[in-house]
């Protein structure tokens, strides 16, 4: 369900982004890119209504799926909760045999160095 939700969402914000700039000015929709200016491709005024009318339709759908996304993501619950941490388990051995270390380094340890920290002078 959550699937087909984010499909249909995704379809709904491109057909939004497409019809909102297929619409370009109040004088200038459709009809001017194809070079008539004065007679419009679906009519004189039936163009502008046609695509607010999709826009409109288009943007409610858009926000009704976002709305529907974000209860159907607090009602699942959150991915942390659902995973178990793994627990090191010690004295088990591996199915893979023994673990491979690293060599140790041969000879003395040699201590972290002390940095000096600046003393701080009273404020006067």
């Amino acid at each position: 369900m959550v699937i087909l939700l984010t499909i249909l969402h995704v379809l709904v914000c491109f057909f939004l982004i497409f019809i909102v700039l297929i619409q370009s000015s109040k004088g200038a929709e459709l009809g001017a890119a194809f070079g008539g200016s004065s007679q419009t491709l679906f009519g004189s005024r039936g163009a502008a209504t046609l695509f607010s009318k999709l826009t409109t339709i288009s943007a409610v759908v858009f926000m009704v799926t976002s709305l529907l996304l974000a209860v159907a993501s607090v009602r699942g619950g959150s991915v942390v909760k659902k995973t178990l941490p793994v627990e090191q388990k010690q004295g088990v051995p591996s199915q893979q045999g023994p673990v491979q270390t690293a060599p140790r380094q041969q000879g003395p340890v040699q201590a972290p160095q002390q940095v000096p920290v600046p003393q701080q002078q009273p404020a006067k």
